[in-house]
């Protein structure tokens, strides 16, 4: 299966990034979420595949496309998948040209990726040398010495991505209280979950309250670099809770942990991520006369594959512009 979604997933997440980043600091945040949308549905349009969206952009009446239950590719293909897709992790980033924007996807086998409402989850995200050693539970100063003496590290060493956002004024005080540095943004938590498990990116740990759909496409990356996510529902609502039930979801166990392997549970678990804005783990797109170059990150959990790719893409292959390295 990963054979067959590795190169559709890249031409789609590609098709986003290069759609998006035409409206990089423009503030317009809906038209460059919906640009990506549109492009990366049509590059899935081709995709020999049986494909579900089980995360997307919303309920049935609340997007055009891309949306939750929205079938996708070829419906007489012999191979099915579940789909997760974030067009624009971002919005925000992009409206204003600021870094770490993405278009992301995921994808595995039919049941392989929880269907999560869009509610919120408290989350608890380290990479692979700290995998099975920290328990969300813990007060973060526990936390924060796990990570540091399993990194062979100070604390003061140690440099946690928290959203910036009133709900997390205490967090942020029990961090800087336990004294390690901490990295405040705006969005894109689910590019800081990556970064964790990726050495040299100088992200340790990611912290607080975030968004449940990218809280499942994390555990897809983080499954295929040995990281971990724990993670608890914060329901915001009665109907969040009633949504979630219907998909499956045990809303009545408040203090229930999940584990990476409960939000992407699947063995044929794919990965792909293309900057629209330059950041600490992939590039952004960079525009030419006569195409563009994107940067990619695409993993597969069973392929035991990590490749970060550059590609230039031609508007006339037959009038090729200069390629540079």
């Amino acid at each position: 299966m990963d054979k067959l979604i590795i190169a559709d997933a890249i031409r789609a997440t590609e098709a986003g990034a290069i759609a998006a980043a035409r409206l990089m600091g423009r503030g317009d945040r809906m038209g460059a979420d919906q640009a990506a949308v549109t492009a990366m549905r049509k590059a899935m349009d081709d995709a020999d595949i049986s494909g579900t969206i089980v995360i997307g952009e919303g309920e049935r009446d609340e997007a055009p496309m891309l949306f939750i239950g929205e079938q996708i590719g070829n419906p007489d293909a012999a191979t099915a998948v579940d789909i997760a897709v974030d067009p624009l992790e971002g919005t925000n980033l992009v409206a204003t040209g600021s870094a770490n924007a993405t278009a992301v996807l995921a994808a595995a086998e039919p049941g392989g990726l929880m269907h999560a409402p869009d509610t919120y989850l408290e989350k608890l995200i380290v990479g692979p040398m700290v995998t099975g050693h920290v328990d969300i539970n813990d007060p973060a100063a526990k936390t924060l010495a796990t990570i540091a003496s399993r990194l062979g590290r100070n604390v003061w060493d140690i440099t946690v991505v928290i959203l910036e956002r009133p709900r997390h004024e205490e967090l942020i005080a029990e961090v800087r209280a336990a004294g390690a540095r901490i990295k405040l943004i705006g969005d894109g938590d689910l590019t800081a979950a990556i970064s964790v498990a990726v050495s040299g990116t100088g992200v340790h740990a990611v912290m607080g309250t975030g968004g449940a759909p990218e809280g499942v496409l994390s555990a897809a990356a983080l499954k295929c670099l040995g990281g971990e996510i724990q993670a608890k529902f914060h329901w915001r609502s009665n109907e969040e809770k009633e949504r979630g039930r219907r998909m499956g979801v045990d809303v009545d166990d408040a203090e229930r942990v999940y584990f990476t392997n409960d939000l992407a549970s699947g063995d044929n678990v794919v990965f792909c991520a293309t900057g629209v804005t330059d950041g600490e783990l992939l590039r952004g797109v960079r525009f030419f006369g006569g195409g563009a170059r994107t940067h990619s990150l695409m993993m597969s959990y069973q392929g035991g594959l990590v490749r970060f790719i550059d590609t230039v893409h031609m508007w006339d292959p037959g009038n090729p512009p200069k390629v540079r390295l």
